[in-house]
């Protein structure tokens, strides 16, 4: 199923690990790159402004070879508009098995064969279906499911949460006024499970090579969890879903428990956060805490933007005063101390063990004697002259 050559992707992890240990100045630079030389791994562009150029080349290129087929096919173009929208969309696939051949992954130029392939291919979809969404919407989740499966790509994970999400937004709207009225409700449980699942998936770390893209699938569960409840949402897409005129002094159906939700998530996700010690579920939690103090802010207060910055400023200040106070004598736990990974020196021997082990070098080390020499050349310790 993986295009990838399996050993290169398994290589991958031992580079990051060797990475890690040279960020933590257990290795030396040289030694980092006698092992990036000896271990082969696909060719992956971590310059994202680089990998964003690449891209944009690689969507000219996409077009440049559209538009010669559609030279080659002028005549018949009219009346196959639909097949034609096919084969463009199978460009996209044969350009990245091609790229997956020579080695390359998430370099951008494979990244927009890719994307623009699938989105083709949903077009196409929707102009058999005369603009169907919801076949174009369950085609566009199988698709982008199996092209991560295929090339671990995580801008095809994130086309899945998308097109997963519109397929059971349209499937509710199928249902008429019921499913409209209970899609709040529906997506939140959605959120829920792929959270839930991608969750136990990553503890158990079944499958390293989406290990990643589990990740981006997990935490826009909390996203979508979080959105699918949150006041100003659900009170916004009443009126555009239900066409429900909310008059002066009433409320949306509920309203009582979505003001709740709005509050007590964000909350919650911040204490889950810290308690799980994972900063993204924490990021998670003071974003959609800072849009839900939008939320109010939106129909009750109309605070001035100033205000806003200046208290929110004076609030993190207080935050960071209060929190290094009381963290900075902890060693246990969430502490103020730097990372012993990073900083001990308690780790030393392990570059002598994978260096040693694995690659035969040398690490540098420094003995400090506790004998002082003199200035001699080539003679004994108390030489002062040239021999």
């Amino acid at each position: 199923m993986i295009a990838q050559n399996k050993r290169l992707l398994e290589n991958q992890f031992l580079v990051a690990e060797a990475h890690s240990l040279y960020k933590a100045k257990f290795i030396t630079e040289v030694q980092f790159s006698e092992i990036q030389k000896a271990i082969p791994t696909p060719k992956k562009s971590k310059n994202i402004l680089l990998r964003i150029g690449f891209a944009f080349l690689g969507m000219l290129l996409y077009a440049s070879i559209c538009g010669f087929i559609s030279l080659l096919g002028l005549r018949i173009i009219d009346n196959s508009f639909t097949f034609f929208i096919f084969v463009y969309a199978a460009i996209g696939f044969i350009g990245a098995e091609f790229f997956v051949r020579q080695n390359h992954s998430e370099q951008g130029l494979d990244d927009s064969f890719l994307i623009i392939g699938q989105l083709l291919l949903a077009a196409g979809i929707g102009t058999i279906t005369d603009g169907y969404e919801l076949p174009v919407a369950f085609v566009a989740t199988i698709v982008s499911l199996l092209t991560y499966l295929r090339y671990i790509n995580r801008a095809s994970i994130l086309i899945f949460c998308i097109a997963s999400t519109a397929t059971i937004a349209f499937g509710m709207f199928e249902l008429g006024a019921l499913g409209k009225a209970t899609l709040p409700f529906i997506l939140m449980l959605y959120g829920l499970a792929i959270y839930f699942i991608c969750r136990k998936l990553t503890k158990n770390f079944q499958f390293p090579f989406y290990h990643q893209g589990i990740l981006l699938v997990k935490y826009f569960g909390l996203i979508l969890f979080y959105f699918a409840g949150n006041y100003l949402v659900v009170r916004e897409l009443s009126v555009v879903l239900l066409g429900n005129e909310i008059a002066p002094n009433s409320d949306i159906p509920f309203a009582w428990f979505f003001y709740i939700f709005t509050f007590i998530v964000p909350v919650a996700y911040t204490f889950y956060g810290i308690k799980l010690f994972e900063r993204a579920i924490l990021w998670i939690g003071f974003l959609t805490l800072g849009f839900s103090f939008y939320t109010i802010d939106y129909y009750f207060l109309e605070v001035p933007i100033e205000i806003y910055l200046t208290s929110g400023g004076l609030l993190l200040f207080a935050i960071a005063y209060f929190s290094i106070r009381k963290l900075k004598d902890k060693t246990k736990g969430i502490t103020f101390q730097s990372d012993r990974f990073i900083n001990s020196s308690d780790f030393l021997h392990t570059e002598a063990l994978i260096l040693t082990s694995q690659f035969g070098l040398k690490p540098e080390a420094t003995i400090d004697s506790p004998m002082e020499f003199g200035g001699g050349g080539f003679s004994g310790g108390g030489s002062s002259g040239e021999f």
